[in-house]
């Protein structure tokens, strides 16, 4: 494994995709910045489609064989072959219709989740060893949703998942992205169905962090000062960044009370009221970053799953989830080329 487990205190969510490192990645010497610092400029892509909890068939199983993993790449093509098959007919059966009532929703083809490489993972989530998230404590308030938004399931506000319901009585009933209000690109930032996709900007003294989906610019100034007063809060937090060695970290806190301190499309796990979320950002190789993100003290983690390999003596709990490497797009190299002699 390429990065150990942090302090225990910690709730680790990490992109390792050890599959695909280099062996000296750690050696790895980035170009640098006209400013000095490792260059991050480019348009990055975060799909794929390795499961977050690890289906409990596997067990402690961490990396598929090479016979799991071609009958799981041989089962996508097959899939994609079925829903071009399903949608095909469906196009049929509209164009031939009169006064047809519904024409359909999005098809396959705006779909982007393939990821550009393979990690063979049988889950994102590395730690707890079974590849599932643990127990949450006593007392967490959880609120599940139907994630296809059609059932809905009563509850109280603040909705804190994305899709779904508690009632379609108004906005404020619906999940926070049917509201347009927060994506999968968080932060913290998960491969959803498309636009995984992100550009980094970068000058003497910031970085800007521009997601495709919802395009939301998160200025990060590249100073270690006070956020702002706690009495005010943000839908993606107050940032601040910094650079060690080669790794841009960002820190943000002050996040509204109105998202999950872990939020998921179908369900979410407290509140991010008093999250300390940390994304760091480390190149690997050309055209490779790893993106780890810590949410630190977190309440909402049984004691009995803190991390074995950590100092225990905070009593802090950990969680390791690790994503496919973010893999650079053809953009960069155009972005590039585009400066020369400017």
């Amino acid at each position: 494994m390429k990065i150990l487990v942090k302090l225990s205190i910690q709730l680790l969510l990490f992109c390792l995709y050890a599959a695909s490192f280099p062996v000296n990645a750690q050696d790895f010497s980035p170009q640098l910045t006209e400013y000095g610092h490792p260059d991050l400029r480019g348009v990055w892509n975060f799909s794929n489609k390795t499961p977050l909890e690890r289906p409990e068939r596997f067990g402690d199983q961490e990396f598929l064989t090479d016979e799991e993993l071609a009958s799981t790449l041989q089962s996508r093509v097959e899939s994609v072959a079925a829903t071009a098959a399903r949608e095909a007919a469906t196009s049929e059966r509209i164009l031939t219709t009169q006064n047809a009532r519904s024409v359909g929703a999005v098809n396959n083809f705006w779909f982007e989740s393939d990821a550009l490489g393979e990690n063979g993972r049988t889950s994102l989530v590395t730690y707890p060893r079974n590849g599932r998230f643990p127990d949450v404590a006593p007392g967490t308030l959880i609120q599940r949703s139907d994630a296809n938004g059609v059932t809905v399931i009563p509850g109280d506000r603040p909705v804190r998942f994305t899709h779904g319901g508690i009632s379609s009585d108004g906005p404020e009933d619906r999940g926070l992205s049917e509201r347009c209000i927060v994506f999968n690109s968080g932060p913290p930032m998960f491969s959803g169905p498309y636009n995984n996709n992100l550009q980094i900007f970068q000058n003497s003294d910031h970085v800007v962090i521009l997601t495709e989906m919802g395009f939301d610019a998160r200025i990060v100034p590249l100073e270690k000062t006070e956020h702002v007063d706690t009495a005010i809060t943000l839908w993606s937090g107050d940032s601040r960044g910094y650079f060690e060695g080669n790794t841009l970290v960002v820190e943000s806190r002050n996040f509204t009370d109105s998202i999950a301190s872990i939020g998921m499309r179908q369900v979410a796990y407290g509140s991010a009221k008093n999250r300390l979320l940390i994304e760091r950002f480390t190149p690997t190789a050309e055209g490779s970053l790893d993106y780890e993100i810590t949410i630190d003290r977190s309440r909402y983690i049984s004691r009995s799953n803190s991390n074995p390999y950590a100092d225990d003596k905070d009593r802090r709990k950990a969680i390791r989830v690790c994503l496919p490497c973010w893999q650079l797009r053809i953009e960069k190299y155009f972005a590039r080329s585009a400066l020369e002699g400017i």
